[in-house]
Formats: C-alpha cells, structure tokens, sequence
C-alpha cells in the first residue's frame, strides 16, 4: 500500500545534474571510509586498479572508478565499465525488508568473472563499524546506547516485516 501512494506522487524524472554529482561524490567518501579499515579489501580492490564497476538500479546509474591505492573514485561519465552489477528488483520498499532481513538484493552481473569475484568477496567481508564511528564523536557510552537503539528498532521493523511476510502466504493466524 505505502509503495502504490509514494508511486502515485509526482516525482521529476531525474533529480538536477548538481545533486547527482555531490551524491556520487558522498557516496563514494562513505565507501572509501569502510574500505579503509579493511587493508585485505584495499589489497584485492588495487589489483583491478583501473576498472570501472557499473552500479545500476532503474534508472539510477553510478560508475566507480577503482585507483591504485585500491580505493574508489566517480569515473567519468564516458569510462566503459568493465563490470555491471544491476539491481533487478523494482520496488525499494522490496529491497529494504530484504536488507532488513540480512538477504542482499537480486543482482545482474555482467563483465569480466575475476573482478566479479573480488567485489562478491567485498560485499560477503566489509561491514562498516558504525558504533566505532560513532564512538570517536560521542564517546563509547553514547556512541553504544544509540547503536543499541538502532539495533532494537531494526529487530522490531524486522518482526513486523515477518509477520507482514507470513500474512501475505496464508501465515495468519485469523
């Protein structure tokens, strides 16, 4: 129901050039931040230095440039990626009780197998730390009550997802 009210807005097409480009930007400081405290993940990146990794879903595309340090860059917008990695599933609210799951999205991979390879190794070991972060800024005592915190809200959206999941395949007990 949510999904078909926020399909039904209005939305533009495709957001200003501006904001695409300081959201690649974003993205690619935060990635590069969990990359960093993973010195195997920056090994294994650096030997396909040079590449280019496609990320698509819908209409959103996003080219990743990996350097030599074995970290990532915005590639420019002409870079032939040598490997594609296509989300197939439409529907975000799809994707987030997925994720919320622990299940990773249906993804199209295209390209070259070896680069392929490392990156299914990046996403199966790189987990970001972010009660770590958050310790540096608040402390660990805050930094642990909010992490906590978020840790309880995501159980309780996954119980409700699961309990939504097992109504919908006759699960109910009504």
């Amino acid at each position: 129901m949510l999904e078909s009210i926020l399909q039904s807005f209005n939305f533009p097409v495709t957001p200003p050039e501006w904001a695409i480009v300081e959201t690649h930007r974003r993205i690619v400081l935060v990635l590069n931040h969990v990359l960093m405290q993973e010195p195997q993940a920056m090994e294994r990146l650096a030997r396909q230095k040079s590449r280019v990794v496609l990320m698509q879903w819908r209409a959103f595309t996003f080219k990743l440039l990996i350097s030599p340090a074995g970290l990532l860059d915005v590639a420019p917008s002409d870079a032939r990626a040598d490997l594609v990695l296509a989300i197939t599933q439409e529907s975000p609210l799809v994707i987030a009780q997925e994720l919320m799951q622990g299940d990773k999205p249906a993804v199209r991979i295209e390209g070259d197998v070896q680069m392929a390879a490392e990156v299914s190794w990046l996403i199966d070991h790189v987990r970001w730390d972010i009660e770590e972060d958050l310790a540096r800024i608040l402390g660990d005592a805050p930094a642990h009550a909010v992490s906590q915190a978020a840790r309880t809200v995501g159980q309780a959206i996954q119980q409700l997802v699961s309990q939504r999941g097992s109504n919908r395949t006759g699960g109910s007990n009504a």
